[in-house]
């Protein structure tokens, strides 16, 4: 069987669809993996976000519960997850109505992690999200 370019060298494939798109041959292009590949790149943002979402949850959820260990690292961590947050957001502006459902969605991911990470049980940390999202981007809240 002659497998497509597509499927024995994605690198050579996206050179080729390119170049295609560049010269205007668009009946040459491979529409069906295009097509997939485009919404694969759509899918990878929005999981992006939801995991960067995810670890700056786990962090507060970390900062609130483990007080012991406040310091700079952690608030490192806090600020650069939120600085990233804001970079992805800024450079794919189609994410911010999702950002409100993705919060809600990772929180629960977020008390796991926090969970595996503390040594707590996950009933130490609330059901609902103990601060809102305007909180949670804010680059000056910590929780108490």
């Amino acid at each position: 069987m002659n497998a497509s370019l597509y499927e024995r060298d994605f690198f050579g494939w996206t050179l080729q669809q390119s170049e295609l798109l560049k010269a205007g041959r668009f009946s040459e292009l491979d529409t069906e993996h295009l097509c997939e590949e485009i919404e694969a790149m759509g899918r990878s943002a929005r999981l992006q976000l939801t995991r960067r979402l995810e670890v700056l949850l786990t962090h507060l959820l970390k900062w609130v519960h483990q007080p012991e260990f406040h310091g700079p690292r952690w608030q490192a961590a806090i600020l650069d997850q939120r600085r990233r947050l804001a970079k992805l957001i800024d450079a794919n502006p189609s994410l911010k109505p999702a950002l409100h459902v993705c919060f809600l969605e990772t929180y629960d991911n977020a008390r796991f992690s926090a969970m595996m990470e503390t040594g707590l049980t996950l009933e130490a940390f609330p059901a609902q999200p103990p601060f809102d999202l305007g909180e949670v981007l804010d680059p000056d809240y910590l929780p108490e």
